[in-house]
C-alpha cells in the first residue's frame, strides 16, 4: 500500500534539508591582525616605485604578496622566513 506523503510532511523534509546544507559561518579577522599582516606584507614585498602601487613589488608577485598575507593570517600576525 502506498502511502500519499501530505504537505506538510514535504514541507518538514524540505525544511530539514535545506537546514542541513547551510554552511558553516567564516571567522573574520581582527582588524588588528590585518594591520599587522599587511606592514609585514609590504615590508617584504616593498614597491617597486614608491607611492605607486600600480608600478607592482620589487620582490615576487601579486599571488606571492596574498599568499605572504594568508601565511601571516594563519599564523596569527607572525610569519617566521620570508619569500619562497
Amino acid at each position: 500500500m502506498f502511502v500519499v506523503p501530505t504537505f506538510r510532511a514535504v514541507a518538514v523534509s524540505l525544511i530539514c534539508l535545506a537546514g542541513s546544507l547551510v554552511p558553516e559561518a567564516a571567522s573574520a579577522i581582527t582588524a588588528e591582525l590585518a594591520r599587522t599582516c599587511k606592514a609585514l606584507t609590504s615590508k617584504q614585498f616593498p614597491p617597486r616605485e614608491p607611492g605607486n602601487p600600480a608600478a607592482g613589488s620589487t620582490k615576487g608577485s601579486g599571488r606571492d604578496q596574498q599568499a605572504y598575507f594568508d601565511k601571516c593570517v594563519a599564523n596569527g600576525g607572525r610569519v617566521e622566513g620570508g619569500i619562497k
